[in-house]
């Protein structure tokens, strides 16, 4: 296993339960079971090779589809979004399709590219992206969608297809798209509400909450409060909606401070750092087998799956996007979220242990050995 990757799931999962316990209490020891959950899961998952995760591409990803109509019929909403069906079961075994089928999406794309090249494959590709993100659209979740169908992109990017044909692809999409973009939005009101809120927060004359106590100006107290080194998870505080999921880093602040943040981003940049370095060790190695393709397609996808989702959590903390309910990762109070994290992690352990294994043995310097 890669130490530095190790470190950055720790951290987080540290991190994470540090801001659950200093929201929410009494979901503490929930989230310590969960967090020790999620290390074994990657340690054990991050010793298969890459091309058991490539074989069962398919099947995971039809499953995911599976999983998708069936929390179109019988799924449910949240309270905040009653008229939404994005969750499967109630209680302990509630679970959210929408993030192991990002999952099963990157798998899928980075098995076919690999099996099937990239040169005149870009329709096929682009059904499995578009079909994938139109069941999560209609649920109805915006944020997991746009996430969702860039991280096609960026795969396909991976994956060798020319930045060329992708904005072709990206210019038809949208003018396809264009037409059914009113009819979406007057289907789904709260979609247009949140974003006209967002808009909103900056004029007084408009605006329809107080200014600094709304959800987001909660988080920006809470972050403020907490100085450079924290209020401590015990420290007297307001409670908020989401301040242990969707405004979790909020919590961190507060209780860690400025150095607690700090680390958060460390973590990520860490998840950066390893998955690039897939990419780059593939690159040397000659020839290009099918499955160390595979492994640096399902690496980047992990990566950006991890790091993309947690910029936009950050950005709506920050108030510079409006709210999406997107978790950070690791961090954000929810079981479903985390295992496809976790697995994720295990498919860039696995990737770069392949790739390592790979390279030539002049190559295999200590700094690479001592990396893993």
């Amino acid at each position: 296993m890669s130490a530095n990757l190790l470190l950055a799931q720790v951290l987080l999962l540290v991190l994470g339960t540090l801001a659950v316990g200093t929201a929410d209490p009494d979901r503490l020891p929930d989230q310590v079971i969960k967090a020790v959950v999620a290390i074994l899961l990657t340690a054990g998952l991050s010793q298969l090779r890459p091309k058991v995760f490539l074989k069962l591409a398919t099947p995971a990803w039809l499953f995911a589809l599976l999983l998708l109509v069936l929390v179109r019929f019988i799924g449910h909403g949240t309270e905040t979004s009653p008229g939404t069906k994005r969750w499967l079961f109630n209680g302990a075994l509630q679970f959210q399709p929408s993030e192991f089928a990002k999952l099963a999406l990157i798998l899928m794309l980075a098995s076919f590219f690999a099996r099937r090249g990239v040169y005149r494959k870009l329709i096929s590709a682009t059904g499995m992206i578009a079909l994938t993100t139109m069941l999560v659209l209609i649920e109805p979740d915006l944020g997991t969608t746009v996430l969702m169908f860039s991280l096609g992109i960026v795969l396909m990017y991976a994956a060798g297809v020319r930045f060329t044909n992708i904005t072709a692809l990206l210019f038809a999409l949208a003018l396809l798209a264009l037409p059914w973009l009113s009819i979406y939005l007057e289907r789904h009101p709260y979609i247009f509400n949140r974003l006209t809120s967002f808009l909103a927060r900056g004029d007084d004359a408009q605006n329809v909450v107080v200014k600094g106590l709304d959800q987001i100006g909660m988080a920006h107290r809470d972050l403020s409060f907490g100085g450079i080194w924290g209020q401590g998870p015990e420290a007297p505080r307001y409670p908020y909606f989401a301040d242990h999921t969707d405004l979790a880093i909020a919590s961190v602040g507060f209780s860690t401070g400025l150095l607690g943040v700090t680390m958060v981003i460390f973590a990520y940049w860490l998840v950066v750092s390893t998955a690039l370095q897939v990419g780059q060790l593939a690159a040397r190695v000659r020839p290009m087998t099918p499955n160390l393709h595979g492994a640096s397609i399902m690496a980047t996808g992990a990566m950006y799956m991890i790091v993309g989702q947690a910029f936009v959590n950050l950005a709506v903390a920050a108030g510079v996007f409006p709210v999406t309910g997107v978790p950070l990762p690791l961090v954000s109070y929810g079981f479903s979220s985390m295992l496809s994290i976790s697995i994720a992690l295990a498919v860039i352990h696995s990737a770069l242990r392949e790739v390592k294994s790979a390279l030539p043995e002049e190559e295999q310097t200590p700094e690479l050995i001592a990396a893993d």
